[in-house]
């Protein structure tokens, strides 16, 4: 029987987990630790700061936690890269910590592809021995770098609490609203000349599927590219969105960004061109053949579950 504590669990992506660990019957406690309280039933609620390591060890040791989900992050990054910092990065280490002091068995933590960065020399598909390369001018590819440098430190230092690390791709959800999903409310779709820029999708319940997996130990430690079968270029989805291109090269487009940004009439400048053409794509046959989990939904099946939950996206 599980005892499991859930950072973030009052969250989007916390809130689906802390609800199917306590449906599970292999789980004795689910203790969600979020600056919010927790609705779901038979969750317990507790006020947890990841900023702050002063008696989280204590906490995980009060209610015997043995396995910690580590949600708790940034979802949408904005302008306070310090903020974002404390949360995502020392965050982690606090969490990190208390699970070595207090003999938590197993930790999982919600990574992303943002870890490996966008170049332009990667890989078509990027599997889990590629290097990291988070860049260091978009603060959350490089936190979620420093993350995982800390996470294989701590691997060879504290090899008895085991590890699942899930790089995940872009989360799609009937409520989800991102960076991502904002490209696609305009009227025409902007397509950088020259690059397909593809996406992996994921639907939030093979999230949430998969980190229970991980939390119930039916999984093997490791580290594992979360993201559904196949990638979706620009084109594809202005198509499937009956939507026109706008098609702009790449140094049109960093002149109108920096000079947006200069007027603060748009928090991106122009190095978020780098965010839209050289986009991580994930292979996940790792998760498949070694973790034992297959995504109900591919790429684009996730795209087509997002359309019709946001019928509104769809040209008319």
């Amino acid at each position: 029987m599980k005892r499991i504590l859930v950072t973030g669990g009052a969250g989007f992506l916390g809130t689906r987990v802390t609800s199917l660990l306590a449906d599970s019957p292999q789980v004795d406690l689910v203790v969600s630790g979020d600056l919010r309280d927790s609705e779901v039933p038979g969750v317990v609620s507790i006020r947890v700061d990841v900023t702050e390591s002063e008696g989280l060890a204590d906490v995980l040791r009060l209610h015997r936690i043995d396995t910690v989900v580590h949600l708790a992050a940034i979802a949408n990054p904005g302008r306070d890269a310090s903020m974002e910092y404390r949360v995502d990065v020392q965050g982690t280490a606090n969490v990190l910590a208390a699970c070595v002091e207090a003999d938590v068995h197993r930790i999982v933590v919600s990574s992303s592809g943002a870890a490996y960065g966008y170049h332009p020399d990667s890989p078509d598909w990027i599997d889990e021995t590629d290097p990291l390369r988070g860049n260091d001018e978009f603060p959350s590819s490089r936190h979620k770098r420093l993350i995982e440098e800390m996470l294989a430190g701590a691997r060879a230092a504290h090899p008895d609490l085991e590890q699942v690390v899930f790089r995940i791709g872009t989360i799609l959800g009937p409520t989800v609203r991102n960076q991502v999903t904002a490209l696609w409310d305009a009227k025409r779709i902007l397509h950088i000349a020259g690059s397909d820029s593809r996406f992996v999708f994921v639907w939030v319940d093979d999230v949430a599927a998969a980190i229970l997996r991980a939390a119930l130990g039916e999984g093997p430690a490791g580290i594992y590219n979360l993201a559904g079968d196949g990638a979706l270029s620009v084109p594809e989805i202005a198509l499937r969105l009956g939507k026109p291109l706008l098609t702009v090269p790449a140094p049109a487009l960093a002149v109108a960004l920096a000079v947006g940004s200069l007027l603060r009439l748009t928090e991106h400048g122009p190095e978020r061109i780098r965010l839209l053409r050289y986009r991580p794509v994930l292979r996940n046959d790792r998760l498949k053949a070694e973790f034992g989990y297959v995504p109900a939904r591919t790429s684009m099946q996730a795209f087509e579950e997002y359309v019709r939950t946001h019928p509104e996206v769809v040209r008319a």
